[in-house]
């Protein structure tokens, strides 16, 4: 395998794990970031993201001289002499080979990705980039962007490739180092070639396409996700209308090898950094093509009123009215395994209770104190026991397995009233009844 010089644009989740993880396969790779206090941390092994393994691959890639930190992207892909003394200010003798983009493309207004961060890397850097050396847009980004960072580079020898990633919350370092597929996007196919060898030690399949095609896969992918989770969502509601089982049906469904078994159980709605946004900017990519998505906007339109169908049960299970009632959260964070906040179905749930004058404790074992601007109005404890004393019903959000392993029969001794809505069919009901709680899950009998 050939070893390249790599500089990695961005320490966020995606950003990191893929410079840890190249590191891992040999490369010699290069992180920036702009926050000149995370690149301290980083430097000094401190990776405060919540990921298996990240931590550990970060340590060794820079005990091993492979990975490295720099503060701004200049500095990242500034070639040799580019330094004061002749020197190379990215930490090698060699110039850059390959440049990740993963700077963030948050929503933005009416939906659309906002690619204000993209663009402005690819303005500081294009004077600095070495000849032939090769851009990777590693962000989600709207298909055309490859097209268009090759033009705000305006440079003919740099060629500009789109290879999506494809990693999830809780498991990234896994999802890279074990792809079901890598994907790389380029009109020009020797610079596809160059990226895709940076994976050749994995040996996954590998997808060469134009970078449009490329850029429309992780979409597509998204989106498809996305729908299934409110297919199974509007499935479990039709279940609990006609007496059936979505456990069952569901297992019914997972057994046929064109459907599977992932993304097929119930729960408070879909949320985290990915799906919301994704599912929201094709949304904008298809009206601006003119192209009408049914099937889109009505996954979305389930998935808005997914949280609504939680509030009902949680105030039934309570009697009717919420206003005053104590109730214990249980998961906060948008999946289990992360510490990940951003568009949680968790919290979109509590911000309805807290409008119907509910009174909140939660506990999530990935946010064990509060989060100002996400968890405002709830009173966050870093154990069960606290949020469940007094409270008249006790609402399980988030899928942590841990909560499995609770002592229940001790939270029924401090609750107000034994009562639990899992939102996620996490908990064994017989477990719970023992403990002499009343359960009350989604798309069940």
């Amino acid at each position: 395998m050939f070893v390249r010089r790599i500089a990695v644009i961005g320490t966020g989740y995606v950003g990191l794990t893929t410079g840890a993880c190249l590191a891992s396969l040999g490369h010699r790779v290069v992180c920036a970031d702009i926050d000149a206090e995370k690149i301290a941390r980083l430097r000094d092994g401190d990776v405060t993201i919540l990921e298996p393994g990240l931590s550990e691959l970060v340590a060794e890639g820079v005990a091993a001289g492979r990975l490295s930190f720099v503060v701004g992207a200049r500095d990242a892909v500034a070639p040799v002499g580019a330094a004061p003394d002749g020197g190379s200010l990215n930490g090698t003798d060699d110039p850059v080979e390959v440049v990740f983009l993963c700077v963030p493309t948050p929503m933005g207004e009416g939906g659309a990705a906002d690619l204000a961060a993209v663009e402005a890397v690819a303005q500081e850097v294009r004077d600095l980039l070495p000849r032939g050396c090769v851009v990777v847009n590693k962000s989600t980004v709207p298909v055309g962007t490859a097209a268009r960072t090759k033009q705000l580079l305006g440079r003919r020898d740099i060629a500009v490739v789109s290879n999506p990633e494809f990693l999830r919350e809780g498991s990234a370092v896994h999802d890279f180092l074990n792809p079901d597929r890598i994907v790389v996007g380029c009109e020009q196919q020797d610079a596809a070639e160059r990226v895709a060898a940076l994976y050749s030690r994995l040996g996954a399949p590998t997808l060469l396409t134009d970078a449009a095609s490329a850029e429309m896969v992780k979409y597509a992918a998204n989106c498809f996700l996305a729908m299934k989770l409110s297919y199974v969502n509007a499935m479990a509601e039709l279940c609990e209308r006609l007496g059936a089982d979505v456990h069952e049906v569901t297992e019914g469904m997972g057994y046929d090898k064109r459907i599977g078994q992932s993304f097929l159980k119930p729960g408070p709605g879909w949320g985290g950094s990915c799906l919301p946004k994704d599912t929201h900017a094709l949304m904008q990519i298809s009206d601006a093509a003119g192209f009408d998505f049914p099937l889109l906007t009505a996954s979305l339109e389930t998935n808005q009123r997914q949280s609504g169908r939680m509030v009902d049960k949680i105030r039934g299970a309570v009697g009717g009215c919420l206003a005053d009632k104590r109730i214990g959260l249980l998961g906060l964070t948008f999946k289990a395994g992360t510490d990940d906040l951003r568009d949680s179905p968790a919290l979109a749930v509590a911000a309805d209770l807290l409008a119907e004058g509910a009174e909140l404790t939660g506990f999530d074992p990935g946010c064990p104190a509060p989060v100002p601007g996400f968890t405002d109005g709830i009173a966050v404890t870093d154990n069960a026991m606290t949020a469940a004393k007094d409270a008249d019903a006790i609402v399980v959000l988030t899928e942590w397995p841990e909560f499995r392993a609770l002592d229940w029969p001790a939270l029924a001794r401090v609750a107000a009233t034994r009562t639990v809505v899992d939102t996620r069919n996490l908990l064994d009901p017989d477990v719970l009844r023992r403990a002499g709680f009343s359960w009350v899950g989604v798309g069940c009998r």
